[in-house]
Order: structure tokens, then sequence, then C-alpha cells
């Protein structure tokens, strides 16, 4: 049997979340990626998972994000079962993602990740120079896909949160909490 993609419901949030610490463990919090995803909610519209026989098998999430004075989507995670590797299932979800980030506007999309998985869906190297992360990434794995000619290609500056949903204290508690 083939496996579903679909639109990320409330109830899959408990499953994904137990799938991203399952795949990524609890280092993925002192990455770069996750300092700008702390205290913004991904785009509900693009987030989506890969379901076959009523179990979740994989799933995907896009951020908001501005690199400098431009709005952009930052790519992650993506998720996938470790048994279910090697099926296709990251890069149809990517680009299901990639395919409505396009419909809904958005210029282009960043991440930091392995280049020759991640160009299958078309992404590529974009010069670190170019843009800074808060807090250290490996250079050669930022990469970028322009959904609109060349919107990649202009991106400069800091990669940074465009706005706060849900003020978090330094530990990742929410403020008030305790």
């Amino acid at each position: 049997m083939a496996w579903n993609i679909r639109q990320e419901l409330p109830g899959d949030a408990a499953s994904v979340e137990a799938l991203v610490e399952e795949c990524f463990g609890p280092g993925r919090y002192a990455k770069s990626a996750y300092r700008l995803r702390d205290g913004v909610g991904p785009v509900a519209a693009l987030s989506f998972v890969a379901i076959e026989e009523g179990a979740l098998r994989g799933s995907v999430r896009f951020w908001p994000v501005a690199v400098g004075s431009e709005k952009s989507l930052l790519l992650g995670p993506l998720a996938v079962k470790s048994a279910e590797r090697g099926r296709g299932i990251g890069i149809a979800l990517m680009e299901r993602g990639i395919e409505e980030a396009r419909k809904s506007g958005f210029a282009s999309i960043i991440l930091v990740g392995d280049e020759p998985y991640y160009a299958r869906v078309g992404f590529a190297r974009l010069s670190a120079k170019r843009i800074q992360f808060p807090g250290p990434v490996d250079p050669s794995r930022v990469l970028a896909l322009s959904l609109q000619p060349g919107a990649a290609l202009t991106l400069a500056g800091a990669v940074r949160r465009p706005h706060i949903d849900n003020p978090v204290c330094a530990d990742g508690a929410p403020l008030g909490a305790g």
C-alpha cells in the first residue's frame, strides 16, 4: 500500500513531535535552525504528513523567516521513520510543500542540510557569506530554492524570526510559566 500525503491536522502534533524526537534527538535544540523556530509556529498550510495504513510515516514543516529584509521560508524538520527511509516519502513530502508554498506566493525557501539529497527537489548551495544564521552552521550545508525566478539569488543578510507567536524563555519554557 502506498502512503497518502495530507495536510497536518492539530491531532497529529504529538505524533509528529515523537517522530522528530526519534529522528533527531534532544541535540536538535542546539542547532541554529531551532533558534529560528523558538516561539514561532510553522506555517500550518505548509505542514504535511505521510500516512500509510493509519500510521504516520513522515512529516515536513515550513517556518516563516526573514533574510535581511526579504520574507522566506525555512524547511524543516523533514522527518521519516527510519524503517521507511529510501521509499521516497521525504522527497514526496518536500515536493508537496514546495508546490503549495509556490501557490501561496512565497518567493524562496532556505535550509541547512545535505546538498546531494535536497538537490533532488531543486535546492542549491547558497553562499554562507550572503546570509548569516544565528549561531554556527556548516557553510556547505546552506541551501536555497527559488519559488519565483531568481528569488534565492537576491537573499542577503541575517536570517531571523519575522515575529514571535509564543514568547519563550531561554530554556524554551513559555514566559510566565511557573
